[in-house]
């Protein structure tokens, strides 16, 4: 094995080793094994490369494309061209997979699901390394450099595991920094004959003095590792910085502007769901006697990427005295004014401020910024609601059921950005819900339906306990699987109202509280909800509760006189198991209108992609990548061939006089064979004195290229003819030259041609037959001969 395969092959072996410190980030080390399959078969097409050889930029240039058709084998297969080269598709898939992976890192704590997302960001940012690592220590050389990504990777992990076993992480990952540097050491004292020492060797001395500057680079790299690993143990902890949770502002500036992240308020809403002793959050005192729509809102999660729900990025402002009215909302819609005043529990932490919806005007201390579009309150600078006490003037808004039956169109700014869908949205979420609103005469019906079909007449359960998961596949499986709590519902009606052209987004906060004695309201942990709201021009965005026995059925969708101005009574959803409101549509199937929503595949926080976890067939993965490098290699063999045979017809030679001749002869014969390959066919019958007149004139070369020519003609005669030849400096360069000239006298297809296609690659076939002939000639020889007496009788 040469050096340089050796010095490869600890490129990648450093890379994984430093790649074992994210193994603490998540539940499944699976993913660990797909990146040493990829790593490998990524050092292996840059070994191969470098043997042609290729000049440096291609061997990165063939190791980067081979590492993105291996990703997209794994992650984009059904998205990709030929199940194996990214297309658009293929690349917007990628996206959404790296949307996906960012969102869970922010949702999950460590040690995290390993989502697609994840697996994606895991694989691929361990591929990206091991490319930088192989170019620096590898194709340029130079190993030192390659510690710096190596650190980035076991900065990444040691900056977001909990600490516990970072020492000996940073020791695998070290140990294979100082492996890589020891491969390159020998390797460049190889390159001198011998390993040298400080002093020479007396005769009969044992060779141990010889390796001295290994032994001294390996104690140095000892002592280097030593001080890295406990000299910050004697220094004092530093807290704070990016990756620390606590005191982090969402806004910017000085209060006046800045934005807000997408960060997503859903990570704990199941747990809340889920604790075993209900906990007070918020004290709530309004004025309105009818607590049945007190729904507080936290914030709308209206950025739909087919994996997730989450807030879009907006900018923020300062908190007005008074709120615009709210979009959509036209002067004909009954509504009257609530003041609502709410106190939050001293443990309760959240970067929004749960109001209803729509406010008017909020009076609360601290450091607090509005963003309009959604009309929430967030925290700047580490503010929180913890011990707030706020009062919220609000807006309750009323329509009748005929007008949002007859509501126009919404702008086309709205509707664009409001019912927008991903297209890996499995189709039957749309299906479903043109089937569920089948029948329906307006947006407005189909929203009843949807809701309808979740809440009453779909069948669906709801249950906390259910089976989280993530990915494009979560609201197909959710509408299958028909159970669920208010994610589930919340996210597969707002995905299948957008398939339908209504415009929607998700509501994340708290459903009504339950009435105290003293007039208040308490809302606890097991209140939190999420909900769908949707679009009406005229009215603007409007609730919706699609999940059984959870909060309040709005009375706008209970039309029994829907020429009314005045809302009907509203229905609880505790009731919906008992008998459906006698103007919900009782045949409607709702499953139209579920898969509409994608549930099953809506980015809905808990349905995941089943498909993709059940573990790779890798014998599947192995063809694939085999296929796929075939159809990449085989057109570009011929090539291939010609340029590695070039490089070791025109490479060193041995300083000797064979050496002088080998390399004379394997000159004339490169340039010989390259003349071919630009139309001029050899004639071995010619002296080459008399073949290299021929080549100057048939290629009609200038004086500099032909004297090239006849230089390399001299040295073969000089080889074949002189007693004792002597060795010609300069042939490898004349050959140049003389390419140089060929290539320049023939147009641009000849040069492609030759390039690609080169005619004197036939050598190959005539190699392999005089190979198989002589095969046949050692297997005919070997065989014994059974010869019949001639002319006897037994």
């Amino acid at each position: 094995m040469s050096g340089r395969a050796r010095l490869a092959m600890c490129a990648a072996a450093a890379t994984l080793m430093a790649a074992c410190a994210l193994l603490p980030l998540v539940d499944k080390p699976t993913w660990l094994l797909q990146a040493v399959f990829l790593v490998a078969v990524q050092t292996g097409v840059g070994a191969a490369t470098r043997r042609v050889p290729l000049a440096r930029p291609l061997t990165v240039a063939a190791q980067a494309l081979t590492s993105l058709m291996l990703l997209t084998l794994l992650f984009a297969r059904e998205h990709a061209i030929a199940g194996l080269i990214p297309g658009p598709d293929a690349i917007r898939h990628f996206a959404d997979l790296f949307r996906q992976g960012s969102e869970d890192v922010n949702q999950y704590a460590i040690p995290a699901p390993l989502s697609d997302g994840i697996r994606l960001m895991l694989v691929g940012g361990v591929l990206v390394i091991g490319l930088i690592v192989d170019t620096l220590a590898v194709t340029f050389r130079s190993a030192a450099p390659a510690g710096l990504p190596l650190l980035a990777l076991y900065s990444v992990a040691a900056g977001l595991s909990d600490g516990g076993a970072d020492w000996l992480w940073f020791l695998v990952a070290a140990a294979g920094y100082l492996m890589l540097l020891l491969a390159e050491g020998r390797d460049r004292l190889s390159q001198w004959g011998r390993v040298f020492g400080g002093a020479p060797r007396a005769p009969g001395e044992p060779a141990g003095n010889a390796v001295a500057p290994v032994r001294t680079g390996r104690r140095i790299g000892a002592v280097a590792l030593g001080v890295a690993l406990f000299v910050p143990l004697a220094l004092p902890a530093m807290q704070g910085g990016l990756l620390d949770g606590t005191g982090t502002g969402v806004g910017a500036g000085n209060g006046n502007g800045g934005t807000i992240s997408a960060v997503n308020p859903l990570v704990s809403l199941r747990d809340s769901l889920n604790v075993d002793q209900d906990r007070q959050v918020l004290s709530v005192k309004t004025d309105t006697n009818d607590i049945s729509d007190l729904y507080l809102r936290i914030v709308s999660l209206d950025d739909f990427d087919g994996v997730t729900w989450k807030p879009s990025q907006r900018h923020i402002v300062g908190v007005p005295d008074r709120f615009p009215t709210p979009i959509g909302l036209g002067q004909g819609i009954k509504r009257k004014t609530v003041t609502t005043t709410i106190s939050a529990a001293d443990w309760y932490a959240q970067d929004w401020l749960p109001m209803p919806y729509p406010p008017s005007s909020v009076k609360v201390g601290g450091s607090w910024r509005y963003e309009p579009v959604g009309m929430t309150l967030v925290g700047d600078h580490g503010q929180n609601t913890r011990g707030a006490t706020y009062q919220v003037t609000s807006l309750d808004v009323q329509p009748s059921a005929d007008q949002l039956a007859t509501a126009p169109e919404p702008s086309a700014a709205l509707k664009r950005d409001y019912t927008k869908v991903p297209s890996s949205l499995p189709s039957v979420v749309a299906k479903t819900a043109r089937e569920v609103t089948d029948g329906a005469t307006s947006h407005y019906d189909q929203a009843v339906k949807l809701q309808d079909y979740f809440a009453v007449t779909g069948g669906f359960q709801y249950d906390t306990q259910v089976e989280v998961g993530r990915g494009r596949n979560a609201i197909a499986a959710f509408l299958q699987k028909k159970q669920g709590f208010c994610v589930h519902f919340s996210f597969a009606m707002a995905a299948m109202a957008r398939t339908l052209g209504i415009p929607a987004r998700v509501a994340v906060g708290f459903a009504p509280g339950s009435p105290q004695a003293d007039g208040s309201v308490s809302v606890g942990l097991k209140d939190a909800h999420a909900w769908p709201e949707l679009y009406f021009e005229g009215v603007g965005w409007t609730r919706f509760e699609p999940t059984p026995t959870r909060g309040t059925t709005p009375s706008y969708t209970q039309t029994d006189t829907p020429g009314s101005s005045l809302p009907d009574q509203v229905r609880p959803s505790q009731a919906a198991s008992a008998v459906p409101s006698t103007e919900a549509s009782p045949s409607e199937s709702c499953t139209a209108q579920q898969r509409k929503q994608d549930v099953c595949s809506s980015p809905s926080a808990a349905a995941a992609p089943h498909t993709d976890d059940n573990g790779p067939r890798w014998w599947e993965y192995a063809l694939w990548v085999l296929g796929g490098l075939a159809v990449v290699t085989i057109p570009l063999t011929p090539m291939l061939w010609r340029m590695r045979l070039r490089a070791v017809r025109l490479g060193g030679h041995a300083r000797s006089d064979e050496g002088a001749a080998a390399h004379a002869l394997a000159a004339w014969q490169e340039l010989t064979d390259t003349a071919w390959d630009f139309g001029i066919m050899p004639d071995d019958s010619q002296t080459p004195r008399k073949a290299a007149a021929r080549i100057v004139r048939l290629g009609h070369l200038d004086p500099v290229a032909g004297a090239a020519v006849h230089r390399v003609a001299d040295a073969v005669e000089q080889v074949l003819y002189a007693p004792r030849p002597r060795a010609t400096a300069g042939l490898a360069e004349d050959v140049r030259r003389a390419v140089g000239g060929l290539s320049g006298t023939v147009g641009r297809g000849t040069q492609l041609r030759a390039r690609f296609a080169p005619r004197s690659s036939v050598r190959v076939l005539w190699a392999v037959s005089a190979w198989w002939a002589s095969l046949r000639a050692r297997t005919a020889a070997a065989r014994p001969t059974l010869r019949r007496p001639s002319g006897q009788r037994g």
